[in-house]
């Protein structure tokens, strides 16, 4: 019965996504100060959904429930624990989760660590990163369930894990990167609070400084770890070989270095805010861009692992949505 809670679960971390993603905006549309600090209630029940799924999953994993389908097509009784337990993001649909986790994770520590901000722009931001939430949910339940169960078949045995994902690297390279990419949503939802509010000063980019740095450093780890891994893999091509995989990571890397530095710049002289909202944007952005390359079968890369060309473009779309949204504001 584990897996139908853990996509329960799920279905409640919807609900709870697309409610932070309207009612605390309602708040602010009538000044109800009650209403603006539901968005944190909100933040919180969604990471404890969404945690919740993700323990059912590694579990599945751990005790070799092989009647479900993704358990059974990426472990088997002979892998050790600690790559059973990293095997829970070795594919596409558990990637998607972890993605999910580490976002509302996200979205959880913006509503603890932003009481100095004024209630209307955490409200803002945090309804913004609702949305976020909600559109890779809804997208992991109608299109990547991964608790989907093999009955009327009961396996014995799973196929196992991919042999080149069974490295150490599987357990720290794919969070950090995520934690990165996930990371650049708390600037992008700054940028689209300021736009709604019509406020772009100095206190906006002393907000999202701190969040735009976490991330950034988040992303290096995940690239510097990831080409370590690629140095010692056969077949890997070295520290960096041009990839389309590689280049999808380094994109938004290169373009959270110029936030950063465009951030400064708009928080000690007031200048490039244009440039600092439009690369908040691209950042993010680029980041969605990433996963459809890596996803969708586009590139041809010997780093992917995850290729569906279908499910790939509910990302695309959700990538244009995102950004000719955010640039139509």
């Amino acid at each position: 019965m584990m897996p139908e809670y853990g996509h329960a679960l799920l279905c409640l971390a919807l609900g709870v996504a697309l409610l932070l993603s309207v009612y605390p905006l309602w708040g602010v549309a009538r000044g109800d100060a009650r209403m603006m600090a539901s968005a944190g209630v909100f933040a919180w029940l969604l990471f404890i959904c969404v945690a919740g799924a993700f323990f059912v999953l590694v579990h599945a994993f751990v005790v070799n429930d092989f009647t479900v389908a993704y358990v059974a097509g990426n472990s088997n009784t002979q892998l050790p624990v600690w790559y059973r337990v990293a095997a829970t993001w070795g594919a596409h649909e558990g990637s998607l989760l972890l993605w999910v986790l580490l976002m509302s994770g996200w979205t959880l520590a913006v509503a603890v660590f932003s009481r100095p901000v004024p209630a209307d722009i955490v409200a803002r931001v945090l309804a913004v990163m609702g949305m976020v939430c909600a559109g890779f949910l809804a997208f992991i339940l109608f299109t990547s369930g991964p608790f989907a169960r093999t009955l009327p078949a009961f396996p014995v045995e799973g196929r196992d894990l991919n042999p080149l994902l069974q490295d150490p690297g599987l357990i720290f390279h794919p969070p950090l990167l995520y934690m990165g990419y996930v990371g650049f949503s708390v600037a992008f939802a700054f940028a689209i609070a300021a736009l709604l509010s019509g406020r772009l000063d100095s206190a906006f980019t002393r907000f999202a400084r701190p969040w735009t740095l976490a991330a950034w450093v988040f992303l290096t780890l995940g690239i510097v770890l990831g080409s370590a891994w690629a140095y010692y893999e056969l077949g890997w091509g070295g520290w960096w070989f041009w990839d389309p995989v590689e280049n999808a990571s380094f994109m938004p890397w290169l373009a959270g270095t110029a936030l950063l530095h465009s951030l400064a710049v708009t928080e000690q002289r007031a200048g490039f805010k244009a440039w600092t909202l439009l690369l908040s944007i691209c950042a993010f952005s680029l980041c969605l861009l990433g996963t459809f390359l890596v996803r969708s079968g586009v590139l041809v890369s010997v780093h992917a692992f995850a290729s569906d060309p279908a499910r790939g473009m509910f990302i695309l779309a959700f990538m244009v949505l995102v950004t000719g949204g955010s640039l139509l504001l």
